[in-house]
C-alpha cells in the first residue's frame, strides 16, 4: 500500500496484544525499567494524528546528533535557460530595441547569418540550482541576482530565442536559433537606456541559423522605467526582477531562451565544458517531548465503575496525549535553539516560509483555478504527485469531494471519458484513510487532518520523499518514544504514589521546499 508514495516503511514494529494493558501487567521487580515503545505509539488514535503516523512509517531516519545536517540535490539538465535582458550593438548596450541587432552594425534587420550579441541572465542560483518557489517572496531569487550567472553557455551550442511580432506585444509567435560563437562574462550595469542596478550576465554572441520571418522582436525580460513592454514584466509595473509570483507554464517558459543542442564541424576537436553545482545543505533540530503520569497508590488500588482500573485508563489517555503533542509539533513547531532547549520545525512553519503558497476560498475557487494551482505545483521538472500527500482541514476535505464528485453525480459519461477531476477510490495506508482524486497532473492522495481545522492553512501538500522523522539514536541509546516505568515509587522515594514517564527525542527534516505547498 505504501507504494502510492514510492516509498517503503522502515522500522515497523507490531503493536502489543489487543487485550494487553501496557504498563499495568508489570511485577514489582520490573519497576523503573525503560521500555522502548517507538513505532507502537503510532498505532494509537491513527485518525487523530495522520501526519505523524505517515511520516513515522514512511521515512524514519535515526540521527546521532541533535543538530543534524543533510544535503539536497537538484538536477540541472532542464535549467539550461536564461532571459535576454539586453542586446550588444557594436559595444553599446541597448534594451528592447526594435529588432535583434547585429553586433557589428546598427539598425539592420535580422536574417540567417547575421551576428547577434545577447546579454543573458537567469533566475536561479548556480550553487545548488536554487530557484524561486511559486508565491513565496521569502528568499526569492531575482533575475540577474547574486550567484545567478548562467555558466552553461558554451561555443558550439544552439540556443532557441523566443520572438514576437510587435514591440509592445506579449504573444510569442516563433523563435530564432542562434549558433553560439563566443561567451563573455559581462555584468549589465546602469547604462544609457538601462534603468537597472548591476545584473550578473553572460554576453552570448552568435550567428542566426534559423530566422523567424516577421517576428524578430525578442521576448525580453522587461525591467526599469526605460523598458518597453515587448516581453515579460513582473508585478503591476516595471522595476522588479522577481519571478516568484509568475506561472512557469504561462509566463516564464514562453520567454526563456533554452540550449537546444550543439553543432560542430567535421574533424573538429573537443568542445569547452562546464559542470554544475547541484548540492545545497540544510540542518534540523531534535526536540524532547515528555508526558508524565502520576497517581497515588490509593487510587491505583481502588476498583471503580465502568473503568475499574483508573491507572490503566489513564495510561491509554496519556499515550494518545503524547502522540497528539508530537503531531502538533510536527505540524506547527518552529525551529529554535535556546541554548539548552531545541525545538524542531513543523510542516506549516517550513512550507509557510519556503514552500509554494496558494489561496483557497471555497465559495469562489473554481475547478479551473485549482487546476492552475496544480499545474504550477506539480510541474514534473520540480515535483510529482505520486509521493505527495495532501492533508486537509474538514471544510477543504468536503470541498474537494464535492468538486471532484460533480461529474460522477451530475453527468452521464462513458467509461472511456475521464473528467478533469474525479474521485477514483479510497484506501487505507498504514491505517490512514486516503482518498484518491484523479487530476490531469497525477493522482492526489488526500486525507483529513483535524489539527488544521483551527488554522488559516486549509490544505498542506507534503512530498513524503523530502521529509523525515529523525529520532536521536547513538552510543547504544535509543531516544525514540520510550516508557520509563516507576521513575518515582513508594519503594524508591518514600512517597506513596507512582510516576511513570513517556519521553521522545526526535526532529523533523525538511528538504526541497519547491516540493511542498499550502493553500490558505
Amino acid at each position: 500500500m505504501a507504494n502510492i508514495f514510492g516509498l517503503e516503511s522502515t522500522g515497523d514494529v507490531a503493536a502489543g496484544a489487543a487485550d494487553s494493558r501496557l504498563g499495568t501487567d508489570l511485577s514489582t521487580g520490573a519497576l523503573r525499567r525503560k521500555f522502548n515503545f517507538g513505532d507502537r505509539v503510532s498505532e494509537l488514535a491513527i485518525a487523530q494524528d495522520p501526519f505523524f503516523r505517515m511520516i513515522s512509517k514512511l521515512s524514519k531516519k535515526p540521527t546521532d546528533d541533535p543538530e543534524f545536517k543533510f544535503t539536497e540535490r537538484r538536477p540541472s539538465y532542464h535549467k539550461r535557460y536564461a532571459y535576454v535582458v539586453a542586446f550588444d550593438d557594436n559595444g553599446t548596450v541597448e534594451v528592447h530595441d526594435s529588432e535583434l541587432e547585429r553586433s557589428d552594425s546598427t539598425a539592420v534587420a535580422s536574417a540567417v547569418g547575421h551576428e547577434v550579441g545577447l546579454y543573458m541572465a537567469t533566475d536561479y542560483k548556480s550553487s545548488g540550482n536554487l530557484s524561486s518557489v511559486y508565491g513565496q517572496s521569502s528568499d526569492a531569487v531575482t533575475v540577474g541576482g547574486t550567484g545567478t550567472r548562467p555558466e552553461f553557455f558554451l561555443p558550439g551550442q544552439l540556443v532557441k530565442v523566443p520572438v514576437m511580432a510587435a514591440t509592445t506585444g506579449t504573444t510569442i509567435t516563433g523563435y530564432h536559433i542562434i549558433k553560439v560563437t563566443s561567451v563573455v562574462t559581462s555584468d549589465l550595469a546602469s547604462n544609457a537606456g538601462v534603468d537597472n542596478d548591476s545584473m550578473e550576465c553572460k554576453l552570448v554572441k552568435g550567428d542566426i541559423v534559423k530566422f523567424q520571418s516577421g517576428a524578430n522582436e525578442v521576448a525580453s525580460f522587461a525591467y526599469g522605467a526605460a523598458a518597453a513592454n515587448n516581453g515579460f514584466q513582473t508585478g503591476s509595473s516595471n522595476g522588479s526582477n522577481e519571478v516568484y509570483d509568475r506561472s512557469i507554464s504561462e509566463h516564464l517558459e514562453p520567454i526563456r531562451s533554452h540550449v537546444v543542442g550543439t553543432a560542430h564541424e567535421q574533424g573538429s576537436g573537443y568542445p569547452d565544458s562546464w559542470k554544475d553545482q547541484p548540492f545545497s545543505t540544510g540542518y534540523g533540530r531534535t526536540q524532547i517531548w515528555k508526558t508524565a503520569m502520576a497517581m497515588d497508590n490509593t487510587t491505583r488500588a481502588t476498583v471503580l465503575k465502568y473503568e475499574p482500573n483508573e491507572w490503566a485508563r489513564t495510561w491509554r489517555e496519556k499515550l494518545i496525549e503524547h502522540k497528539w503533542d508530537i503531531e502538533q509539533s510536527c505540524l506547527f513547531g518552529s525551529q529554535y535553539d535556546s541554548g539548552s532547549e531545541y525545538y524542531t520545525q513543523g510542516a506549516v512553519d517550513y512550507v509557510s516560509g519556503y514552500g509554494n503558497t496558494f489561496s483557497l476560498t471555497h465559495s469562489s475557487k473554481t475547478q479551473d483555478d485549482f487546476l492552475d494551482d496544480m499545474s504550477n505545483f506539480l510541474d514534473p521538472r520540480y515535483n510529482n504527485a505520486s509521493a505527495t500527500l495532501f492533508f486537509c482541514d474538514t471544510a477543504t476535505y468536503n470541498w474537494l469531494h464535492k468538486l471532484s464528485g460533480y461529474f460522477t453525480n451530475n453527468l452521464e459519461i462513458s467509461s472511456n471519458f475521464r473528467a478533469e477531476m474525479s474521485l477514483s477510490g479510497k484506501k487505507k495506508v498504514f491505517g490512514v484513510e486516503i482518498t484518491t482524486i484523479s487530476t490531469p497532473f497525477g493522482d492526489m492522495n488526500v486525507t483529513r487532518n483535524v489539527h488544521l481545522d483551527a488554522h488559516p492553512i486549509k490544505m498542506l501538500a507534503v512530498n513524503m520523499r523530502y521529509c523525515s522523522y529523525r529520532p536521536l539514536v547513538g552510543n547504544g541509546l535509543n531516544r525514540d518514544t520510550a516508557i520509563y516505568v516507576g521513575v518515582q515509587t513508594l519503594e524508591n522515594s518514600g512517597v506513596d504514589r507512582r510516576v511513570d514517564l513517556i519521553q521522545t527525542e526526535a526532529g523533523m527534516e525538511w528538504q526541497m521546499p519547491e516540493a511542498h505547498a499550502y493553500w490558505s
